[in-house]
């Protein structure tokens, strides 16, 4: 038994991108529930499109899985059109919410600032955020991982409190291993989750620390899931494609 077991409960967290309509969000739940129902002590997660929530939070209640979103805005109400609020989340059935994804850095202007305003959005609402950080491949290359991260965490955490601190979840991407079939090897992600439990404990104590829950994720397969859970500072996956066949997610959350 690893110890973390007696103070973190794994969270494998599935995260579905811009796949599947309602029909078939539907219906993926559905087949979860059923391969799942004989997990114990593991938390999870699913995070469909927005279109979704709703319909996915009808199937999954009652059940083991927890329902989160892919994002949401910073502020309450108001013209910020093709957006979305916590309290809307919340509505929609939500616990969740991944927050500061490494394709919305990427692609769509997220920044630490922007992360920070969504992660305080996030817990006033009551909401779980999973926090991402991580480096790309040239930022390794360069020898620029951790400072990247303290970077990222940083900024991502200035002026969260103590007590809220608790609903947070950190989920390590290393950008170059997203989608990419790659994996960070074992010993990369154990120095990273350690150097971050670390990072956390300066700023918040370790108490925290410890309770603190560090997701890996990067092309998180059935072949590497056992691995992976198996290294001390490793709490659960934040899972991508493999997350949209209920077969192969199961055998991940089965570890």
């Amino acid at each position: 038994m690893k110890e973390s077991e007696n103070l973190r409960i794994p969270l494998i967290a599935g995260n579905w991108k811009m796949f599947k309509t309602a029909a078939e969000a539907r219906e993926t739940a559905a087949q979860l529930i059923q391969l799942v129902d004989d997990v114990k002590n593991v938390e999870i997660m699913i995070a469909p499109p927005f279109t979704s929530l709703s319909v996915v939070a009808e199937i999954i209640q009652n059940s083991r899985i927890g329902l989160g979103a892919q994002n949401l805005h910073w502020a309450k109400e108001g013209a910020f059109t093709g957006e979305i609020s916590a309290s809307m989340l919340v509505s929609a059935g939500c616990e969740y919410v991944i927050i500061g994804h490494s394709e919305r850095r990427q692609y769509f202007g997220e920044t630490d600032e922007t992360v920070h305003q969504k992660l305080h959005a996030a817990i006033q609402a009551g909401l779980i955020p999973i926090l991402c950080v991580g480096e790309t491949g040239t930022q390794r290359d360069e020898k620029k991982t951790f400072s990247v991260l303290d970077k990222q965490m940083e900024n991502g955490l200035e002026k969260l409190t103590f007590d809220a601190y608790h609903l947070l979840v950190v989920a390590y991407e290393p950008v170059w291993a997203i989608g990419t079939g790659k994996t960070a090897s074992p010993d990369q992600v154990q120095e990273v989750h350690l150097y971050l439990r670390r990072h956390i404990e300066k700023q918040f104590g370790e108490a925290l620390a410890k309770a603190t829950r560090i997701l890996y994720g990067g092309s998180v397969k059935p072949n590497n899931i056992t691995e992976l859970m198996a290294l001390p500072d490793v709490d659960g996956a934040l899972v991508g494609g493999a997350s949209l066949q209920p077969d192969v997610f199961s055998k991940i959350i089965h570890f």
